[in-house]
């Protein structure tokens, strides 16, 4: 499963960051592939040496006319027949690829938005952000950096050109309209954060998305303390101040630098420790557990900080008669790795 998802992603990667070059590298790998199975087909068949059945091959895909190697029984001119077939259209493939990056310089944007948009189409769970601003650029970049899909919509030509350098998936266009939040894939998306530069835009955009895909969760900004209610009212989980946040960490590093700094490191990945999120599934060994029998810390190395109940009730640094519950959400510190093997254990559908 694992695996199957880092064949995805790097497909995924390859085709946003290189397109036209992933269809040229997959156009000869299929005529390479023909080349080969015609090949050994040859060898196999009629027991040709090697050399004869890449001739055999290489005169039937370049058409030249030339009489066969030797004399084919039936099977064998159907599979000529079938080597006939896969190379026109490998070559037809890598052609037409080929012909797209000579005409890229004219029709680029047509092009590149339709492989982009048919790439947005098929996330799921992945996130949005709208507005590639100051706080929206940091937004999508850390979590493109924690291995996550992201798209982000905006409107603005420089912030536009800044996307495309950086090689992101983007919708270009207003967020405070339907048609952009469903291009970025909104029905299938797991959350939005709205970082726009006005108030009234990320009103708009979280009631909208909500509207839209009331399962979605919704992170709004705002820059005044009175709007918060307003956008919780419209939907937003969770309401973020980014001058409030930026002057209580600067107090943070005055108050507390080594803590501080120990949480920076933590968080960019400077030293082998990493804080997650791990929830709880119906079907985990865990469910009704004490900590005490848990056996996280023993068997993970793992220090589990709090555990958030399904009720949202927060239980800080759960005391060893705390029992673990399915919907439970384990705040758990620890090493990557150790962190991992707690998830298949927490989570066992997450393998």
């Amino acid at each position: 499963m694992k695996l199957l998802k880092r064949v995805r992603g790097f497909r995924l990667k390859m085709r946003t960051e290189h397109p036209f070059g992933w269809s040229i590298v997959t156009g000869g790998l299929f005529v390479l592939l023909v080349i080969i199975a015609g090949t050994f087909g040859y060898m196999l068949l009629e027991g040709w040496s090697f050399f004869e059945g890449v001739y055999m091959v290489i005169i039937t895909l370049s058409t030249v006319g030339f009489m066969e190697v030797r004399p084919l029984s039936d099977i064998s001119r159907m599979m000529t027949i079938l080597v006939i077939f896969g190379g026109v259209g490998a070559f037809f493939y890598l052609g037409s690829s080929l012909a797209q990056m000579l005409v890229e310089g004219k029709f680029r944007n047509v092009l590149g938005r339709r492989r982009v948009q048919k790439i947005i189409d098929e996330l799921k769970d992945h996130y949005i952000v709208c507005g590639f601003g100051r706080i929206g650029r940091v937004v999508a970049q850390e979590i493109k950096k924690e291995g996550f899909d992201v798209v982000v919509i905006e409107k603005n030509q420089d912030a536009l050109a800044r996307l495309e350098q950086e090689k992101m998936l983007f919708i270009a266009g207003d967020a405070t309209e339907d048609e952009k939040l469903l291009a970025a894939g909104l029905n299938k998306a797991k959350c939005l954060i709205t970082s726009l530069a006005e108030d009234s835009a990320n009103v708009f955009v979280t009631l909208t998305s909500k509207q839209l895909n009331p399962k979605i969760t919704i992170i709004a900004r705002t820059d005044t303390e009175s709007h918060v209610p307003r956008l919780k009212q419209a939907g937003a989980e969770r309401v973020f101040m980014p001058y409030n946040i930026g002057g209580l960490r600067l107090v943070q590093t005055v108050l507390r630098p080594t803590v501080t700094s120990l949480m920076d490191l933590a968080l960019r990945g400077d030293i082998n420790l990493q804080m997650e999120e791990l929830p709880v599934s119906p079907n985990s060994e865990l469910v009704g557990k004490l900590m005490k029998d848990s056996g996280i810390r023993p068997r993970f190395d793992v220090l589990i900080v709090s555990i958030k109940k399904a009720s949202g009730e927060m239980v800080f640094n759960p005391g060893p008669e705390a029992v673990i519950a399915e919907g439970d959400l384990l705040i758990a510190l620890g090493k990557p790795e150790n962190l991992q093997k707690l998830q298949e254990v927490s989570d066992p559908e997450s393998r």
